[in-house]
C-alpha cells in the first residue's frame, strides 16, 4: 500500500481544512487508517484512526469534537475534516495504514506528510 497525504496549508485560528489520504493497492480496504501529527521538536502523536469498514473511530482528546475522520473504500481514500483549528494544531500530518491502533508502531505503511499551519 502506498499512501499520499494532501490538503495541508495555512489557515487562521478557527478555520477549517480537509486532509486527504489517497492510497494505491488492493489491500487498502483491509487496513485501518490513522492520522498522526508531529510538531517541530515534539514526538509524533496520535490524532485519529478509522477501522477497515469505517464503523469504528477513535480521536485524541485534543481534537475530539473538532476533527472528523471518514473513509471511502471505493475511492481508496481517507479524509480528516479539521474544524475550529487552533495554533497548537500546527504540525506535519501523516496518514498511515495498518492494524487498529493508536500507536505508530501498529502501522506499516506511511504517507509523506502534509504541513498544516494555523496562525493566531
Amino acid at each position: 500500500v502506498q499512501l499520499q497525504a494532501s490538503g495541508g496549508g495555512l489557515v487562521q485560528t478557527g478555520g477549517s481544512l480537509r486532509l486527504t489520504c489517497a492510497a494505491s493497492g488492493r489491500t487498502f480496504s483491509v487496513n485501518a487508517v490513522g492520522w498522526f501529527r508531529q510538531a517541530p521538536g515534539r514526538e509524533r502523536e496520535f490524532v485519529s484512526t478509522i477501522s477497515e469498514s469505517g464503523g469504528r473511530t477513535i480521536y485524541a482528546a485534543s481534537v475530539k469534537g473538532r476533527f472528523t475522520i471518514s473513509r471511502d473504500n471505493a475511492k481508496n481514500t481517507v479524509y480528516l475534516q479539521m474544524n475550529s483549528l487552533k495554533p497548537e494544531d500546527t504540525a506535519v500530518y501523516y496518514c498511515a495504514a495498518g492494524v487498529w491502533s493508536t500507536a505508530p508502531r501498529g502501522y506499516t505503511y506511511w504517507g509523506q506528510g502534509t504541513l498544516v499551519t494555523v496562525s493566531s
